[in-house]
């Protein structure tokens, strides 16, 4: 067990047994509630910068990159950031919006010159340490930073991002994972300024992202 001092808390890292894992179903309705209530779909945000509406979306937060060093959130503050919540498992969901994720940075890159720093954070910490993250990764996009960490730090980010999910028991030991699949584009400051669905492909996303950067250009 390694225990790191971060903004004054004891961090502890260590993968917990899988009867720790994500046990907060009441905590999971939750935020799944409160996420469907900030989710944005095609065509239905306002005309202000910041469409993520009602009480404020983030915090603080301390993880590990694929590399074993301490992330937290004063890291990602200068950049725009496409932030996802997924997991290594799953069978099709996750695997697709990666794709979509890279190929939208893509397009912003090739043809507006626009940088926007993708970010994975899992929401299986059991299953995806930082050697089996930063191979998954590695197999859509290198540009793509993997974040781990303990089950509470983890619980505490989604939490603080609204993020629903829940492990869904199988047969022996292993499970599923239910979640929200939602992505968040984040302003140099930390503010969450558009939320996104399953629903967007490439070329829609990577326009909804070039519109929120010009908008706060103005």
């Amino acid at each position: 067990m390694h225990i790191l001092l971060v903004h004054g808390l004891l961090i502890s890292f260590i993968f917990v047994q899988p009867a720790a894992v994500m046990g907060f179903v009441g905590l999971a309705a939750f935020v799944h509630y409160n996420d469907e209530r900030r989710a944005v779909l095609k065509g239905q945000g306002s005309t202000s910068v910041n469409v993520v509406k009602g009480p404020v979306i983030g915090g603080p937060f301390a993880l590990i990159d694929t590399e074993k060093r301490i992330v937290t959130e004063k890291d990602l503050r200068g950049n725009w950031t496409l932030l996802y919540f997924g997991y290594t498992s799953s069978p099709d969901v996750v695997p697709e919006q990666l794709q979509i994720m890279s190929k939208a940075l893509n397009i912003l890159e090739s043809r507006h010159s626009v940088k926007v720093r993708p970010v994975f954070v899992t929401i299986d910490p059991q299953r995806d340490n930082p050697s089996h993250l930063r191979a998954y990764l590695k197999e859509f996009d290198p540009r793509i930073i993997g974040l781990t960490g303990p089950v509470a730090a983890v619980r505490q980010m989604a939490q603080e991002y609204r993020v629903y999910f829940k492990k869904i028991e199988e047969d022996g030991n292993d499970y599923l994972i239910d979640s929200s699949h939602k992505m968040y584009l984040l302003s140099p400051n930390l503010e969450v300024m558009r939320c996104f669905g399953i629903e967007y492909n490439a070329e829609e996303l990577s326009q909804a992202i070039l519109n929120a950067l010009q908008k706060t250009a103005h």
